[in-house]
């Protein structure tokens, strides 16, 4: 990768550059080259120059069940690991993760510092985002069990358990309020209105979206047009994920979408897609036939870097 010109982090908010400054951070370095087109709103290497000054945190008042060592742990990895993002065994997370995949490449030192004002302060604010978390969030982050890898990450649990409270779609209606187990449930769920809302809010970028929760995109050749847009921006799909990614929680088999991937390369030959996507902290590699590809895809939304650098 080609390397950037040193930089310091631009139009930060105004917790964000608080937060900055009580670290003592002077976040500079040489920046790694960015993942998207476009200019960016924070560097990989600015937020692990960040992340690797903290050598310590303090136990919050707020998150009673989160220790201390395995979020600064969790945190780190994450900034320098984007793809090991992992939404959890049997959850609804997976739009959240995928939002955070998205996050940390847009601006990883945005991410870092919210996440930290989110441990300190029990809320955040974020570009015009404002989180604040109920009682039984703060006290459930930390304590999830039997997911897999997530039982360890606690700023992960932090994090989603956040984004599943404060953002609400009409598959959440008859499930408002978190109770123990709801990270399985409907409280977790986000239709593809909601991902493409939670987007907008909280990344730098401009896209466009084609498709909805119970039709395909109209399209007459699906390959082509997500290898066009792959050219130019980043592609998230919209899926049936029971074919790509089978949950353990999921007993109603219904074509519908449930699940969101990242697509990293797409290629074709003989009427086979050869298709790599990022999904569940790791990236994967599926072969599918080009009609086969057509039925499970719900919604197509590309991502391009705005144009000003700005919040």
């Amino acid at each position: 990768m080609k390397s950037c010109t040193h930089k310091r982090a631009l139009h930060l908010t105004r917790a964000t550059a608080l937060l900055c400054l009580l670290a003592a951070c002077a976040i500079t370095g040489k920046a790694l080259a960015p993942v998207f087109p476009g200019k960016v709103t924070s560097t990989q290497q600015q937020a692990i120059d960040y992340v690797e000054k903290i050598v310590e945190l303090k136990s919050s008042a707020h998150w009673p069940n989160i220790k201390p060592d395995l979020f600064l742990k969790d945190l780190k990895n994450s900034i320098h690991d984007p793809v090991s993002i992992y939404a959890g065994k049997g959850t609804n997370f997976c739009a959240y993760g995928a939002l955070t995949y998205l996050f940390l490449q847009d601006d990883p030192l945005g991410y870092a510092t919210l996440l930290l004002q989110l441990y300190h302060e029990g809320k955040a604010s974020f570009r015009k985002v404002k989180f604040d978390p109920s009682a039984a969030i703060k006290q459930q982050a930390g304590d999830l069990k039997y997911k897999g890898a997530l039982d360890i990450n606690p700023a992960e649990q932090m994090w989603f358990l956040t984004l599943a409270d404060h953002y609400k779609g009409y598959l959440n209606f008859f499930n408002l309020n978190y109770d123990e187990g709801d990270e399985n449930r409907f409280w977790a769920s986000a239709n593809y209105a909601k991902f493409n809302r939670m987007t907008r809010q909280l990344l730098h970028y401009d896209y466009d979206a084609m498709g909805a929760d119970l039709m395909r995109p109209r399209l007459k050749n699906i390959y082509n047009y997500i290898s066009e847009k792959m050219k130019t921006g980043t592609v998230v799909l919209f899926i049936n994920n029971r074919i790509v990614h089978k949950k353990d929680h999921i007993q109603i088999k219904l074509g519908v979408p449930t699940h969101f991937i990242v697509a990293e390369r797409i290629s074709m030959k003989d009427d086979i897609i050869t298709f790599i996507y990022w999904d569940y902290g790791r990236k994967t590699q599926l072969q599918i036939s080009t009609a086969f590809f057509k039925r499970i895809v719900f919604g197509i939304t590309w991502f391009t870097k705005k144009e000003k650098n700005a919040r």
